[in-house]
C-alpha cells in the first residue's frame, strides 16, 4: 500500500489514474505544467499570471473534467476531496511526500527523460517512478539515471477508461528491483482491483500488440476482400463474445488518430516482426485523419451521427451512406447458443462470407498470438488475460483457439497454407489437444511451451470461481437447474444462481431455502449468495410473471410472490450469517436478495437499484419494507415517529427507480449499509465474502431482532399524493406512473393506520404484496412489461 501517490500529466490517462487511485482512498498530487501564455481573454478579464488558479489551470482542469466525466471516474465525487492539484514549477518539490509517482505526461522520449532528471533531484529515496507510456522502451526514458533509480523504476500501463478496463500491464527494466515489481503487483491487484499482466519491455506491450495487430488484420482483409464496415462488426462483436461496439465502433471511441498513433509505434519499432506490413496505416484511414473524421471526439469517424440516424462510412468512396443491416445464415445461428465458446465454434463450422471473414482473421491472429509468447509474455494466460481485460474479449486468443478445437483448426491452417508455431505442435505431437485443461479436483493447468508440459496455475487464495470449484465433484452439494449448492470449505456454503441473466425464479427461491435448511441444520455454519457470471441478477422472471398475468393465475402469482418474500425475511432471520457478494447489474429482485441479506461484500462496479416502477411494479419481495427499514433506522422505537420527510429518501429511491453506478453510491442510496464492504478486483470478491462470512461466525452470530414501525399512515399518504399528483398535472410523469407511484406511498407510508399503532413487519410485507398483484393485473403494466421483455427499455404509457 502507497501512503500518497502523485500523477503527472492531467490529460485523460492522467485523470483516470488520479480519480482510480482516490477510489481506493489514496491521497493523490495531480501536476502538470504551468501554461505556457496567457491567453486574449485571459488578458481582458486581468488574469494574474504568478496567481495559482492560472499556474495549475491545467491541472484543475483534469481534476474539474474527472468530476464531470461520463461514465463517472469517481466512484463517488466525494473522492475527488484526495486530489490535490498542483503545477511542476511550484509544487515539484512536494513530490517528496508521495511514494509513488506515476509518469502520464506527453508521448514524447525526451519530455519524458527531462521530466526523470527533473524527478530524480527531489524524490525521497526509495520512492517508486513509474511510466505510463504504451510502448517507448524503459532503456531509452531512464537514460542518464543514476542505479537507485532506475532499480526503482517500472512502467505501469493503465488502459482506458482507468475506473472500468481492468488491465494493467507491469513491465520490468534490466535493472529494476523484482520486490519493486512484486510490490506495484500486489498495490494493482488488491488496492485498484485490477488484472495484472506481466509484459516485456517490447513496443506496445502485451494488449496492444495483439490486439492492434487484430484490428489492423481485420482491416487488412476488409480492404482485399471488400467487406463493408458493418460486416466487419457484426462478425467481430457479440457474435463472438466482443464488445457491442466491435471493431470500428471502439475505434471511433478511442479516437483514430489515438489508433493510429499506436499502430505507427509497432510499424516503426517493429521491423523484424514477420507481420510487420499489416502495421501500415490504409491509405483510406490517412485520408479520414486528413478530414479529422477522427471519431466521437469529431462527431465523425468510421461512424457519424446525423439527427437520430447513425451513418457509415463507405471506405472506398470515402463518404458516409445509411447503415445496411448485414444477415448472414452463421450469425443467425450463433444468435441462439449460449456460450462464446459454442459461437466460436459454430463460426469455425460454416462456410458462408462472415464466417469466412471469421476464419481469415481469426486463424492469423491465433498464429500471431502463438508466436509472440517468450516476446512480449512468458505464459499463455498473460497473452489471454491481456485480450480480457484490456480489449474487454470474453475468451483470450488461446482459450478461442481451445474452443475452437485446436487439432481440428491446426489441420485448416496447413490446408490453408498457414503455418503454425513449432511449439503448438509439439503439444499436439504430446496428446495435448487443448492449451488449458482442469483436473476433477478443480485445479487448472495451461501448456508451457519452456517446460514443453502442461503446469498448474496457482494465482493464490484469493482469486476464486465456481467454475473451478465445481470441478471438483466432493465440493457439490446439490446442482439444480437454476442454482447449485457448493461447499467453499471451512463451514461455509455458497448459493450460486445461474438462470438465464439470474433473474429470480421458483428455481433460485427453491435453491436459497435448500441453502439456508442445509445451514440451519448444522450442515454448515455461514451461507454466501455468489456467482460468476456477468451480470449478479436482472431481477424477477418477468416473462414468467407477465404470461401468469396474462392467464390471470393470480394465485400462482400470489404465491411465488409470498415464497420470495418469506425466503429474503429467512435471510435476515436465519441463525446463521448470511453474506450477499453482488457485482454489475443487480436490479429488482436481484437487489431485493442482497437488502436481506445481513452483510454484502459488493464489488466496486455494482449497479443497484429497486427498478421496478419502471414495468409498472412496485418491489414485491420486502424491497420497500428493507428500505423503510434503513431510512427510518434509529427511529423505530416507541419514542420517535417518523415523518414524511424521513420516509421520502426510501420512497423516492423506489418512486424513482435510482441506479446506483458504483457500490459507493449504493451506500448513498442506502443499498448497501456502513457495515458493508467493497472489493474492488471482481476475481476477489467471493473470496471476500466468504472471509466475510467466516468474521461473522466466528464473532458468535446473532440474528438481528424483528423489527416494528410507527408509520404515519393516511396523512403522509395524503402529502405525497399531493406532490405526486402535482407532477402528473405538470406533465412529468403519466397517470399510470402516477397509479405506481402512489400504491409505493400508501405501502412506505404504512397503509391505513397511524403513527400510534405498531406495525409488525409482515404487515408491510402483506401490503407490499396486495399493491404488487394489484399493479400486475393492470393492462397497461402488462403492456411495459411486454415492452421492456421485447425492446430491453421502459416504455412510458
Amino acid at each position: 500500500m502507497f501512503k500518497k501517490v502523485c500523477v503527472i500529466g492531467a490529460g485523460v490517462m492522467g485523470q483516470g489514474i488520479a480519480a482510480h487511485v482516490a477510489n481506493a482512498r489514496i491521497p493523490v498530487l495531480l501536476l502538470d505544467i504551468v501554461p505556457p501564455t496567457l491567453t486574449d481573454d485571459d488578458k481582458k478579464a486581468g488574469v494574474d499570471p504568478k496567481g495559482k488558479a492560472f499556474r495549475n489551470r491545467f491541472s484543475q482542469g483534469g481534476l474539474d473534467k474527472a468530476l464531470a466525466n461520463k461514465p463517472a471516474l469517481f466512484f463517488t465525487k466525494k473522492d475527488a476531496a484526495l486530489v490535490e492539484v498542483g503545477n511542476l514549477e511550484d509544487d515539484l518539490g512536494r513530490v517528496a511526500e508521495c511514494d509513488l509517482v506515476v509518469e502520464v505526461v506527453l508521448e514524447k522520449m525526451d519530455v519524458k527523460q527531462q521530466l526523470f532528471e527533473r524527478l530524480e533531484k527531489v524524490i525521497k529515496p526509495g520512492t517508486i517512478v513509474t511510466s505510463n507510456t504504451s510502448g517507448l522502451s524503459i532503456e531509452g526514458m531512464t537514460k542518464g539515471r543514476s542505479a537507485a533509480f532506475t532499480r526503482n523504476f517500472a512502467v505501469t500501463h493503465f488502459f482506458n477508461p482507468v475506473r472500468y478496463l481492468p488491465l494493467l500491464e507491469i513491465v520490468a527494466g534490466t535493472q529494476t528491483d523484482p520486490a519493486v515489481i512484486a510490490r506495484l503487483t500486489t498495490f494493482g491487484e488488491r488496492t485498484l482491483g485490477k488484472g495484472v499482466v506481466r509484459g516485456k519491455d517490447t513496443p506496445n506491450f502485451v494488449a496492444n500488440r495483439i490486439g492492434v495487430f487484430g484490428i489492423m488484420e481485420t482491416i487488412r482483409v476488409m480492404v482485399e476482400d471488400q467487406y463493408t464496415l458493418e460486416e466487419v462488426d457484426a462478425v467481430f462483436g457479440p457474435a463472438i463474445g466482443r464488445a457491442k461496439s466491435a471493431v470500428f465502433g471502439t475505434a471511433d471511441v478511442v479516437g483514430l488518430d489515438t489508433f493510429i498513433h499506436v499502430a505507427q509505434n509497432c510499424w516503426d519499432n517493429l521491423k523484424h516482426d514477420e507481420r510487420h506490413a499489416v502495421f501500415e496505416t490504409p491509405a483510406f484511414m490517412r485520408k479520414m485523419v486528413e478530414n479529422k473524421w477522427l471519431g466521437r471526439k469529431t462527431k465523425a469517424g468510421f461512424y457519424k451521427k446525423e439527427g437520430d440516424e447513425i451513418l457509415t462510412l463507405d471506405w472506398q468512396k470515402l463518404e458516409y451512406r445509411k447503415k445496411q443491416k448485414v444477415r448472414y445464415d452463421s450469425l443467425g445461428a450463433v444468435r441462439n447458443l449460449e456460450t462464446t465458446g459454442e459461437k466460436l465454434k459454430a463460426m469455425f463450422g460454416a462456410d458462408d462470407r462472415a464466417a469466412q471473414l471469421f476464419w481469415k482473421v481469426t486463424a492469423a491472429s491465433l498464429v500471431y498470438s502463438a508466436r509472440r509468447l517468450g516476446e512480449i509474455a512468458d505464459d499463455v494466460p498473460s497473452i489471454d488475460n491481456a485480450m480480457k481485460w484490456g480489449f474487454m474479449h470474453e475468451l483470450g486468443p488461446f482459450e478461442s483457439w481451445d474452443a475452437i478445437g485446436v487439432k481440428a483448426s491446426v489441420e485448416r491452417m496447413k490446408k490453408d497454407g498457414t503455418a503454425v508455431p513449432e511449439w503448438v505442435d509439439k503439444m499436439l505431437a504430446a496428446g495435448r489437444e487443448s492449451f488449458y485443461s482442469v483436473d476433477d479436483k478443480g485445479k487448472k493447468s495451461a501448456w508451457d511451451p519452456r517446460a514443453n508440459k502442461a503446469v498448474v496455475l496457482d494465482e493464490g487464495p484469493r482469486v476464486q470461481s465456481f467454475a473451478l470449484l465445481k470441478a471438483d465433484k466432493g465440493r457439490v452439494v446439490k446442482d439444480a437447474f437454476g442454482t447449485t449448492l457448493v461447499d467453499l470449505g471451512d463451514g461455509v456454503l455458497a448459493c450460486e444462481f445461474h438462470t438465464k441473466m439470474n433473474a429470480v425464479d421458483d428455481e433460485i427461491i427453491n435453491g436459497l431455502n435448500d441453502a439456508l435448511d442445509l445451514c440451519e441444520a448444522g450442515k454448515f455454519q455461514a451461507l454466501v449468495l455468489a456467482n460468476d457470471a456477468a451480470r449478479f441478477s436482472v431481477g424477477a422472471n418477468l416473462l414468467l410473471m407477465m404470461l401468469a398475468a396474462r392467464e390471470k393465475q393470480w394465485d400462482t402469482i400470489e404465491a411465488m410472490v409470498k415464497a420470495f418474500q418469506q425466503v429474503n425475511v429467512r435471510l435476515k432471520y436465519s441463525s446463521v450469517p448470511t453474506v450477499a457478494a453482488p457485482f454489475d447489474l443487480t436490479l429488482g429482485g436481484g437487489a431485493e436478495m442482497v437488502l436481506w441479506c445481513n452483510r454484502v461484500r459488493a464489488h466496486a462496479e455494482l449497479y443497484m437499484g429497486l427498478v421496478e416502477v419502471g414495468v409498472g411494479l412496485i418491489p414485491g419481495g420486502g424491497g420497500t419494507v428493507e428500505l423503510l427499514g434503513r431510512a427510518l433506522e434509529g427511529a423505530v422505537d416507541d419514542a420517535t415517529f417518523p415523518t414524511e420527510q424521513m420516509i421520502r429518501r426510501s420512497l423516492e429511491c423506489i418512486a424513482m427507480a435510482k441506479v446506483a453506478t458504483s457500490a459507493e453510491e449504493a451506500r448513498e442510496l442506502m443499498f448497501l449499509a456502513a457495515t458493508d464492504g467493497v472489493t474492488l478486483n471482481r476475481r476477489h470478491l467471493l473470496a471476500a465474502a466468504k472471509a466475510e462470512a467466516l468474521g461473522m461466525a466466528a464473532a458468535g452470530f446473532t440474528p438481528p431482532r424483528r423489527r416494528t414501525f410507527r408509520l404515519p399512515g393516511r396523512s403522509a399518504y395524503a402529502t405525497f399524493d399531493m406532490a405526486l399528483s402535482t407532477m402528473r398535472d405538470g406533465h412529468f410523469i403519466s397517470d399510470h406512473d402516477l397509479k405506481v407511484a402512489k400504491k409505493v406511498a400508501w405501502v412506505m407510508s404504512g397503509g391505513d393506520t397511524t403513527p400510534r399503532v405498531k406495525l409488525s413487519e409482515q404487515h408491510l410485507l402483506d401490503l407490499e404484496r396486495e399493491a404488487f398483484l394489484s399493479l400486475i393485473a393492470e393492462e397497461k403494466t402488462q403492456e411495459r412489461m411486454a415492452y421492456m421483455l421485447e425492446n430491453n427499455k421502459p416504455l412510458r404509457n
